[in-house]
């Protein structure tokens, strides 16, 4: 079952004294985080309104409405923030980790199952796939070449693995 909120970032420190807070992202990149309105804490329990959000190198700098100093905006330090997915139009083909994660990998031309979808990791050129299976992790790249669908719904993934990557 999909979550109705996703985790989105982490509150990692303070901006000024004016109460902005400074935000590591989850997302595929700050700019893309710092568009999400709103944001919320514990997974929808709190609503926090945007007053501004802009990136800032690797990291978002937001101001929410009601934190105006450096104190408030430093009890948020440590916390997770969530997006609402349906506020949220991911491109076509593109998917939320969290909805990956679990899924099972299944070689497209055999059949075979080749494990259990558990971490992603972002490499920079793409982002590479960790692939359990009895025991074993498999680095999996997340490429045209491999990927051949993904089934959110179901819960599978078939990819076309390069030779190498799991026991021949």
């Amino acid at each position: 079952m999909k979550k109705e909120y996703l985790a989105a970032g982490q509150a990692v420190g303070t901006h000024g004294v004016r109460g902005e807070i400074r935000v590591q992202p989850w997302c595929d990149s700050p700019e893309f985080l710092a568009r999400i309105r709103p944001l919320f804490l514990r997974e929808g329990a709190q609503k926090l309104e945007i007053q501004s959000a802009r990136a800032h190198g690797r990291i978002v700098l937001l101001k929410i409405e009601g934190i105006d100093s450096i104190e408030q905006a430093e009890r948020l330090r440590g916390k997770t923030l969530y997006l609402k997915r349906d506020t949220v139009r991911l491109p076509e083909g593109s998917h939320f980790i969290e909805d990956l994660l679990g899924c099972r990998v299944t070689d497209a031309d055999t059949g075979k199952e080749l494990g259990i979808l558990t971490d992603v990791s972002a490499t920079g050129a793409n982002d590479v796939w960790h692939v359990s299976h009895e025991g074993k992790e498999y680095l999996v790249p997340a490429i045209r070449d491999v990927v051949v669908s993904v089934h959110v719904d179901e819960g599978k993934i078939l990819i076309r693995p390069l030779k190498g990557i799991f026991d021949d």
